[in-house]
């Protein structure tokens, strides 16, 4: 049976896990850092090497953003060790972050990664735990179609974005059609409030203003960079 989803806002369940890297604790082990914590449904398949490659040459920029990657499936460390070792000789990538290993599906169960699609593999999904150990986010795809890896650098810099400003990040940031790289003003809580952001801030109307030249120039060209990678055509 399916196991019980995590909810966005909670703590992160304090788990003690086997990796290819040795033994962790979830989510202490990662504190002060955020954490990409992705599942894949096995090793050795087309789609998930195609993400792990992906997930590898982006290993850099998470690190930009203090952040760490943590793969998982239910194969075990023997599995992942071989599989790591056949993507750096055949592909030349070296897979640089840890994979867990869950033979016995405890973990999947534990964060909800096993679905109805199948009762012994992993969907891909994607939990993003912040600095103090705190579900921020949390992505499912299905087994079929592999995950973009810039969008999920692009929802770390939003989060972060929000945790320095206390601003919302709108549709394709920075590269937004109507705000372009602006932040979203959160909404008023009084009649008076909602009258002075007019005058404040930019706005369609007053449930709706942004604030300009909030984000640095530089983040906001490395964000632009995201963007032109996952539209590029190989």
């Amino acid at each position: 049976m399916p196991g019980q989803i995590p909810l966005i806002g909670e703590k992160f369940p304090e788990i003690e896990v086997v990796t290819t890297h040795g033994k962790k604790k979830l989510p202490d082990d990662y504190k002060g850092k955020y954490l990409v914590l992705f599942s894949h449904p096995a090793d050795f398949t087309p789609v998930c090497t195609t993400e792990f490659v992906g997930f590898a040459k982006r290993y850099e920029d998470f690190k930009k953003l203090n952040t760490e990657l943590l793969g998982h499936s239910v194969d075990s460390v023997f599995s992942h060790i071989k599989w790591i070792e056949w993507i750096k000789e055949k592909l030349g990538v070296e897979i640089p972050f840890p994979i867990i290993a869950d033979p016995a599906g405890e973990v999947g169960r534990k964060l909800g990664f096993l679905h109805a699609q199948s009762a012994t593999h992993t969907v891909r999904a994607v939990i993003i735990v912040d600095a103090e150990g705190v579900i921020r986010a949390i992505l499912y795809y299905p087994q079929e179609a592999g995950r973009n890896i810039d969008e999920i650098l692009r929802l770390v810099k939003s989060l972060q974005l929000n945790d320095r400003f206390k601003r919302a990040v709108p549709h394709l940031w920075p590269n937004n059609e109507l705000i372009k790289d602006s932040l979203i003003v959160p909404p008023p809580t009084s009649v008076q409030a909602a009258m002075e952001r007019l005058a404040t801030y930019k706005c369609y109307d007053w449930w709706f203003c942004y604030e300009e030249g909030k984000v640095p120039k530089e983040e906001v060209e490395e964000a632009r960079k995201w963007l032109e990678r996952a539209a590029s055509k190989p």
